[in-house]
Parts: C-alpha cells; sequence; structure tokens
C-alpha cells in the first residue's frame, strides 16, 4: 500500500503502524519520534497524530515535523521564511505599486512623479524621514495620483496579487478607499475595477484574496456612510470588510458610527486603525463604538492596562506593522516595538507590511525581523502565521480550510 512521508512515496503493508511508514522514509525521521518531543507527525491537514496508529488508507499523507525547541538556537534565513506559507490582513493597494508601474502609468497620464527611473522611485517612495503619520500619508498622495483611472486601479490590484503569490502568501485582504478616486470614478466604478484584478490574479495564482474597503476619518461622515452602502453591495462579490483609516488625532472614530453599524447590519466585518496615531482612547473607541472586530496597528494597547486585558480576553487580533511603525515614529526602533511583549501576554498579534513601495519591505523582511530583533522563534512566528489565518474575515469554513493547508505546508517545512 503507497503512502505518503514528507511528500516521499513509501510502500507499506496493510496494518503497518505510521512509525513503520516514517521507517521506510527516513530511518533518522522515526528515531526522533522516540526522541521525547524531538519530533511528532500530522495529517495532511496539519493534526497530529500518533505514530502508533495504523497506517490509513492508500495515499495516505503524513508529515514528520522536527521542533525547533530541541536545536535550542535555530536561526532561519530570510530565504527559508520566504518559502513559508503566510497570510497578510494589513496592506494598502495605494502603498504596494510598482514603481516600474507607477512610472509606466505616470507616461500615460501625463503626470510628473518624483524620479524617472524604477530604482530612484522606490528610493523617492520611502517614508523613513517622516516625522508622524501624517506626513507618512503625504506619500499616498503620488500613488493616488496615478491611481485615478478604472485601467490603473485593475492593473495595480492584479500586480498587487502576483506580487503576494510570489512571496507565499496562501491569503491576503488589501484595502484602500474608493472615497480617494472621486470624481475621476464613481464609487461602483472604483470599487469594480481592483475587483476585476484581484479575481484575475487569484484565478492565475490560487492566493485568496479580500478586498476591504476604507473610510476616512478626515471626511465627512456622511461620505463614510455613502461608501457603506456602496460596499454593501459588493459584499458577495469580494469586498471583505470596512475600515477606518487617515489620520488619527483629532479624527474621533465615534463620528463615522453609522457608517459601520450600516456594514455590520448589512454582514461585513469591521476593522478599524486605531492606537497608531492616537492613544489607546483611540482603540477603546473602535472596539466599544464602531464595534470593531479587529484593530490596525494598536502598538499604543500597552498604555491601557485594562484595555489590553479585554483584547486578551475577547481575543480581538491586532495587524500590526513593525517597520511602519518606526516610520511614523509610533515607536523609536523594532527592537521597542510592543509586538513580543503582547505575543507573550496572550494578544492575537498577526504581521503586516502596511505599505510594501513606501515602507520599502517586503512580508517575509517583516517576519525577519521579529525573528532576527525580537527574537521571536520558529515555533513562535508559525504561531504568528496561524494567527492571521485564523483572524481571516472569511467564512468559517473557508477559514478553516485555510488553516489546515498552512498548518500543513508549515509542516512540511
Amino acid at each position: 500500500m503507497r503512502v505518503f512521508v514528507n511528500d516521499r512515496a513509501v510502500d507499506v503493508p496493510r496494518g503497518a503502524r505510521v512509525r513503520d511508514a516514517v521507517a521506510q522514509a527516513d530511518d533518522g525521521l522515526a528515531k526522533l519520534l522516540d526522541g521525547g518531543g524531538a519530533a511528532y507527525v500530522t495529517d495532511a491537514a496539519g493534526r497530529p497524530i500518533d505514530a502508533g496508529d495504523a497506517v490509513g488508507e492508500a495515499g495516505s499523507v503524513y508529515r514528520v515535523i522536527v521542533s525547533a525547541r530541541r536545536e535550542g538556537k535555530l536561526r532561519l534565513t530570510k530565504d527559508a521564511l520566504r518559502r513559508w506559507p503566510k497570510a497578510e490582513l494589513h496592506v494598502h493597494l495605494d502603498g504596494a505599486l510598482r514603481p516600474a508601474t507607477m512610472l509606466e502609468l505616470a507616461r500615460q497620464q501625463g503626470i510628473r512623479l518624483p524620479a524617472d527611473t524604477p530604482d530612484a522611485l522606490a528610493k523617492a517612495m520611502l517614508v523613513r524621514d517622516a516625522k508622524n503619520l501624517e506626513e507618512y500619508l503625504q506619500k499616498y498622495e503620488i500613488t493616488l495620483s496615478v491611481l485615478q483611472t478604472a485601467q490603473a486601479l485593475e492593473r495595480v490590484a492584479y500586480e498587487f496579487v502576483l506580487d503576494k503569490a510570489a512571496e507565499n502568501v496562501r491569503y491576503v485582504e488589501v484595502r484602500y478607499s474608493p472615497l480617494l478616486h472621486r470624481p475621476a470614478l464613481t464609487l461602483a466604478q472604483a470599487i469594480e475595477a481592483p475587483l476585476a484584478g484581484i479575481r484575475r490574479a487569484s484565478a492565475e495564482t490560487g492566493t485568496k484574496v479580500g478586498l476591504i474597503v476604507c473610510a476616512m476619518r478626515t471626511r465627512a461622515p456622511a461620505e463614510s456612510l455613502e461608501l457603506a452602502r456602496e460596499a454593501a453591495e459588493y459584499h458577495s462579490a469580494g469586498v471583505t470588510a470596512f475600515d477606518l483609516a487617515g489620520a488619527e488625532r483629532g479624527h474621533p472614530a465615534r463620528d463615522h458610527r453609522a457608517a459601520f453599524e450600516y456594514a455590520a447590519a448589512h454582514g461585513m466585518a469591521c476593522t478599524c486603525h486605531a492606537g497608531e496615531g492616537d492613544g489607546p482612547h483611540s482603540i477603546d473607541q473602535a472596539i466599544h463604538e464602531l464595534g470593531a472586530q479587529r484593530i490596525g496597528h494598536g502598538t499604543r494597547l500597552l498604555e491601557d492596562p485594562v484595555l489590553l486585558d479585554e483584547v486578551v480576553q475577547r481575543r480581538i487580533p491586532l495587524e500590526m506593522c513593525l517597520t511602519s511603525n518606526v516610520h511614523t515614529h509610533v515607536v523609536a526602533s523594532v527592537a521597542e516595538h510592543p509586538f513580543k511583549r503582547y505575543f507573550q501576554q496572550g494578544v492575537v498579534v498577526t504581521l503586516n507590511t502596511d505599505g510594501p513601495l513606501t515602507d520599502g519591505i517586503t512580508l517575509t523582511d517583516e517576519y525577519f525581523l521579529a525573528h532576527a530583533v525580537l527574537g521571536l522563534s520558529p515555533d513562535d512566528l508559525a504561531r504568528v502565521v496561524l494567527n492571521a489565518c485564523e483572524s481571516a474575515f472569511l467564512p468559517d469554513y473557508e477559514k478553516v480550510a485555510l488553516v489546515s493547508r498552512v498548518q500543513s505546508e508549515l509542516g512540511a517545512l
């Protein structure tokens, strides 16, 4: 009977034990199974199983996972982390353009950019010199200038998914504000265009994508409600959730409560940028007045221990962005970021890029920083990957499938 151990085909007699199949594939791995937790076996879906169990039917797949803990000081390279399956929940479409595409779109539309080669433009778009969130957001005025046509939005969304798939991102939620594409486009046109690009790229790559639409704190609450009504019309077509973004200080989330109530009443999930450009009271508003199910950033949560405890108890995920928070001066350096502290206290933390172009990073880079600078172990990082999968705005059956797939792939690694 043929079964597979770590993708290697082996033939075993009926009635053989899982350990027998492992020994047939690799005697060294079989010995590790007897080594007091040095390794364990999962099925194809990533569920741990007893090595003493009988082998199932022909074609069964088993993964032998060697625990990183036994290695003591195991270190992962960036190349190794790039191969990991990943999920991302907080990334802005208008902060993720390819520089070469920006230049081409600018030429087509007669728009002047701060540089005329891809490398020079990539450097010009970095926000390392921003003094705060408000200055950071000024870079988005440049990217938005070339995104005022349906064709541009569709193309950028398509390329975004291709780039994420190349980095082994299995699921991604990408966000933007259709409000920032008026009056050139109607809200409907500004939603349909990226959805078309996403559908095309998702079909080609297998990467699953959810689109999050953002209301803007600096816009009138009536516009937020108008956007919520339009977005709800596309909920079944790929619009996954509703968000509130933009300059945080001086623009309270509660002003946009009606839009969030409408979105929630029409089946949309809700997240909210908070605790990035303002303090924990902003997070409190997002949770208690907008009903946010996740928090974008949430970096300053530790300033309110009571609220921190509530976030832990209610398992409200934080969409955290290490590099972006340094660029917006929420933290002085990655080494001082509270991500690891939150992780150790039981917060459901996830890693995200925020703006791959504007922050000059990839999701792999963020995982590597968490590992090399913050000291998260491979096991810790695997938990963070699964946090993202488990926090996805997906129907339960799709979420279970995503978690199982990623667990299986992590096990194989």
